[in-house]
């Protein structure tokens, strides 16, 4: 590997290392040759992020530096790397591991998605944006360790998406407040007997819980789906999937013991990873 390469593996891996997440990124347990290539999406990924949410952008300024991102997409596939260190780290990826150029152009639609849409008027249409926003990072997951079945794709969608709307329900609040979002299907909103004054003014009382429970069991339905792959998955990768699985489990069951508050972030506590790790190796 040449050191400009090299320098921008680094860059990525900065970026990765510099935003806290609950759930790991490229973390010390995946294979070795898995956490630059990993670290080189995370930042892609994470520079999209900052144009669609971060800044004083308007919302057409916003379209058209994801837009750019697409350009640069494209020019990678075409055989010509932008002059950009996340660029450099990614296009030396897509060409070591054959990354397709689909999965990042779904990622870029997803971002452009959440500039221009706000409300989602049912369960189909946020799993579509699951879809294009979370299952393509576990499918280039799956595409640098080298196994992608039909059903090794599947299970990975599957944890994806639960980890998608379980980040949702972590954000009720700072996504109505910040960005005017509300990821709750809309006709499930209705149903329950609640409204957008809930989400403004942060209301925990029995119809707002009832509707919240419903959305941590279907997400809670999704992850065990999902989970068998950490055990298709041999070594560390498999047992980083059964990490994450056990770590998104503890969150479920964090937000649904928030009964007097359905607005807080939970974190996980050094006592919460003990678990979390004891629960993935013995699994």
């Amino acid at each position: 590997m040449n050191p400009e390469t090299k320098a921008a593996y680094q860059h990525c891996l900065n970026i990765a290392k510099s935003h806290y997440e609950n759930f790991p990124v490229a973390s010390w347990i995946v294979p070795r040759r898995m956490r630059w290539p990993i670290a080189a999406i995370y930042a892609f990924a994470r520079k999209a992020d900052d144009y669609a949410d971060e800044g004083d952008f308007n919302e057409a300024t916003r379209l058209q530096k994801l837009d750019a991102m697409t350009e640069c997409i494209n020019a990678i596939y075409a055989g010509s790397t932008p002059d950009d260190p996340i660029y450099i780290a990614l296009s030396d990826s897509i060409q070591k591991f054959n990354l397709p150029a689909d999965l990042f152009h779904d990622l870029l639609f997803a971002f452009k998605q959440d500039v221009t849409q706000r409300r989602y008027a049912d369960f189909g249409e946020l799993m579509n944006y699951c879809r294009h926003s979370a299952n393509p990072v576990g499918r280039l997951m799956l595409y640098l360790y080298g196994q992608t079945d039909r059903k090794s794709l599947g299970y990975s969608d599957a944890i994806c998406s639960a980890l998608q709307l379980i980040n949702f329900y972590q954000d009720l609040a700072q996504d109505y407040a910040e960005m005017n979002r509300i990821y709750i299907p809309q006709d499930e909103i209705r149903a329950a007997f609640v409204n957008e004054s809930y989400f403004k003014n942060r209301i925990t009382d029995g119809p707002m819980t009832l509707l919240m429970r419903q959305q941590y069991q279907r997400a809670s339905k999704l992850l065990n789906a999902g989970a068998p792959l950490g055990k298709t998955l041999k070594g560390r990768f498999g047992l980083e999937i059964r990490m994450i699985c056990a770590g998104a489990s503890r969150i479920l069951q964090k937000l649904d013991k928030q009964t007097d508050d359905l607005y807080s972030r939970p974190r996980l506590t050094f006592g919460d990873w003990v678990w979390v790790i004891w629960t993935a190796l013995k699994s």
